[in-house]
């Protein structure tokens, strides 16, 4: 596995080793010690897996508190734009953005810490999304902010999106709580 990139602090972008042939691929989406290797000590306690039609677009979603969530996300079918907003007042990086495109191809993944809001635009047909998380859903702990809000200025690569309901009613990026600050790290 490697990192493939990793531009805001905390977030990375990593490429499992695939071993293909001609009957197709095999590699190891997840394996505890190696990404902890990359310092992805999280204990993962939900897996969830979404089904989208091309211009889905769902997010920008994150959970506060107790409920705050990492996530481990990559596709199984499809591709999408991955996109990770970093939402840690005090932050070098804070309302910045990461988009990258993740796909069965390229078989990348994502981590997204904690302190990141998340989501994602289907650029295929359709994508089958699968996503780890360290933190189990909690309804009265989650948060969006809007897809379109104008500080972010985020490019989607689609056009006329297809939203939920809870998706439209986000927050601007300005009206988010401080439910996350930076920490420097000490050396």
């Amino acid at each position: 596995m490697k990192i493939v990139d990793e531009k805001l602090n905390g977030l990375l972008l990593l490429q499992p080793d695939v071993f293909g042939d001609d009957r197709g691929y095999f590699y190891e989406s997840f394996h505890l010690t190696r990404y902890a290797e990359f310092g992805i000590i999280d204990s993962f306690v939900q897996d969830n897996i979404s089904k989208s039609v091309k211009n889905t677009l769902r997010g920008l979603h994150y959970q506060v508190g107790n409920a705050a969530q990492g996530k481990l996300v990559q596709v199984l079918s499809g591709k999408v734009l991955d996109v990770a907003v970093d939402i840690r007042f005090g932050s070098p990086s804070f309302g910045k953005y990461y988009a990258a495109e993740i796909s069965e191809e390229n078989h990348y993944q994502l981590w997204i810490p904690p302190g990141f809001a998340h989501g994602f635009s289907v650029l295929s047909d359709s994508a089958i999304f699968s996503y780890k998380c360290t933190a189990l859903y909690s309804k009265n702990d989650e948060r969006a902010i809007l897809y379109n809000d104008p500080d972010l200025n985020i490019d989607w690569k689609i056009s006329l999106p297809l939203l939920s309901p809870k998706d439209l009613l986000g927050k601007k990026f300005s009206e988010i709580e401080k439910d996350f600050n930076y920490k420097m790290e000490v050396l």
